[in-house]
């Protein structure tokens, strides 16, 4: 079931924006931005009435809550957004505009919009106004260009909290299935894909939802909408007899779907939606199994459906058993408030626990992250309750581990017999983004050359329609990792999904392993494996190419030196 938690979380942070686009109490914008991050993480659904029950959530706040339970919204909100231009909204979605700066754009130059914004930076307007140097403005420019990249695309873990609205929204239904991109598990969603078996009435229920700002179209057979946040939904009535061929015909991207009917072209049969037919014979439709089957192939699973060859080894025989979300045996990056999650360690360690894990790491961030103000004294004592917490959890081998800073020189924080005290040794780049191609590329393979590095945590830095990738070699770094024997990370965090599901295709290819991992930072982050798990798939990782799929004895091995051949 969809979370009401992340629906009421985003409803706060748009408060908090738009109580700051006002110039509002800088504490109080802090206090809602809070609330929202805690609620986020919060494990319990806040509409089983836990909203006064969330740590750092006053009553006030908590009121809020329950009147956007009961409707969607709150008044204080509702009352922004009719003062806020939508466009100056907007704006805001464009990375490194911040609140202050939108609304000084609007007052001062009348700029409502992403469009406007981009005329007066072309013009030149925007010189002379307070705080826009040269490179701000560069940096603004470059904001622009990349949401016009993402264009009107979502990461996966958004669209995902929509479908499940979606078929929640649809009783009606015998059944119910999300197609298109999002079940191949692409990283990030143009619109949504819904296939349903029921009454043509279900058109005017689904119409009738709260996630639906626009009706596009409507019909007995399709009817599509744009949602409140902007994506398309199609919503397709399928008879029961054609659910099958219909899963195929809408999940498979167009080269795939080519490809099978030319298949049944080759045996002078005919595949659509409706069927795989010869003549006016229907020889199979009702499930995906059985019209693979008569074309003499294995069935696809989804994310492979993009005419990568998939074809040709189902055919032969010969697709790769994938690595399923049941095949994690524990998760090799996780965080807690000591740093900057927001769950303490014992209730990280007792949801992973609820998880059937065979064993757990905890690695919070190491001291080079500033901000986070980590010592060796509070790791060593966050040791130490881990090793007390073991007692309690016989089932599960607590491991301790930390989250380096890849230094802008390749370096990392504290010394190899510091490192050597930690069981799981992760190290990401967490600064200096805009390196050039040949010192990143440096920088990420001294790392993998380091012998207190186990894991390069999401390693193209990238955060999807805010952040790009950082630009390196990437052939290099895979060597490097290979040669090592370092793991590469499926960071599966979904406004990350990092690595990507082309980069891991090239990875494999030089024999890397990986790990799929969480990076949680709250209780209800330590289910985002899911997403990795999807990444995986598309790339055709099997179990064996994932680290932590393997039993405990052969993953400490290899992270001990097993898996390195040749490092340093």
């Amino acid at each position: 079931m969809a979370r009401a938690n992340d629906e009421v979380a985003e409803a706060l942070r748009e408060y908090a924006d738009l109580f700051a686009l006002e110039g509002g109490d800088a504490f109080r914008v802090r206090s809602y931005q809070r609330a929202a991050k805690a609620i986020a993480g919060y494990p319990e659904d806040l509409r089983a009435g836990h909203a006064r029950d969330v740590p750092g959530v006053g009553s006030a706040i908590a009121a809020k809550v329950e009147e956007f339970l009961g409707r969607g919204s709150f008044r204080q909100l509702d009352e922004l957004r009719a003062r806020i231009p939508e466009g100056v909204r907007r704006l805001m979605g464009v990375p490194s505009l911040g609140p202050k700066t939108a609304l000084s754009l609007y007052r001062e130059l009348g700029v409502d919009s992403v469009e406007s914004l981009s005329l007066a930076i072309d013009e030149g307007r925007l010189r002379g106004l307070p705080g826009m140097g040269p490179r701000t403005v560069e940096n603004l420019r470059l904001g622009i260009e990349r949401r016009r990249q993402a264009g009107e695309r979502i990461h996966l873990g958004v669209a995902d909290h929509l479908a499940e609205k979606v078929a929640e929204s649809l009783p009606g239904a015998e059944r119910v299935a999300v197609a298109g991109s999002a079940r191949r598990m692409c990283e990030t969603v143009g619109g949504l894909e819904v296939l349903a078996v029921g009454p043509a009435e279900l058109m005017s229920v689904f119409t009738a939802q709260s996630y639906v700002a626009e009706i596009l179209s409507a019909g007995d057979a399709e009817t599509s909408v744009r949602t409140v946040q902007g994506l398309q939904v199609d919503l397709r009535l399928v008879p029961a007899e054609s659910w099958g061929a219909a899963l195929i015909h809408f999940t498979g991207d167009a080269g795939h779907d080519a490809r099978l009917r030319e298949l049944a072209a080759e045996r002078g049969w005919r595949l659509s939606e409706h069927g795989l037919f010869d003549g006016d014979g229907r020889i199979a439709s009702r499930s995906e199994e059985e019209v693979y089957a008569a074309l003499g192939m294995q069935w696809v699973p989804p994310p492979l459906r993009e005419d990568r060859g998939e074809i040709e080894a189902a055919l032969r025989g010969e697709l790769p058993a994938l690595v399923e979300l049941e095949d994690l045996r524990g998760d090799l990056h996780t965080h807690t408030d000591l740093t900057d999650g927001i769950a303490s360690l014992e209730d990280m360690v007792a949801a992973a626990a609820a998880r059937g894990y065979s064993y757990f790491a905890v690695t919070d961030h190491a001291p080079d992250l500033a901000m986070q103000r980590m010592t060796l004294e509070k790791a060593l004592a966050q040791r130490e309750r881990l090793a007390r917490l073991q007692e309690d959890f016989p089932g599960m081998r607590l491991l301790h581990g930390t989250e380096l800073n890849i230094g802008p020189d390749g370096s990392v924080d504290w010394p190899q017999e510091v490192l050597e005290g930690f069981d799981v040794r992760v190290a990401s780049v967490h600064s200096h983004f805009a390196q050039s191609r040949d010192q990143m590329t440096r920088r990420l393979v001294a790392a993998c050359e380091n012998p207190g590095v186990h894991v390069i945590g999401h390693p193209t830095t990238r955060k999807i329609g805010r952040r790009p990738m950082v630009d390196a070699d990437w052939q290099a770094v895979f060597r490097a990792a290979a040669r090592t024997g370092t793991v590469l990370e499926i960071d599966s965090y979904p406004d990350r999904a990092d690595l990507p599901s082309d980069l891991v295709r090239l990875a494999r290819r030089h024999g890397v392993k990986f790990s799929i991992d969480s990076d949680a930072h709250a209780v209800p982050h330590l289910a985002y494996p899911r997403f990795g798990v999807g990444i995986a798939q598309r790339a055709a990782l099997t179990p064996d190419d994932v680290v932590n799929t393997w039993p405990l004895d052969r993953l400490l091995a290899f992270l001990d030196g097993g898996g390195a051949p040749s490092r340093p």
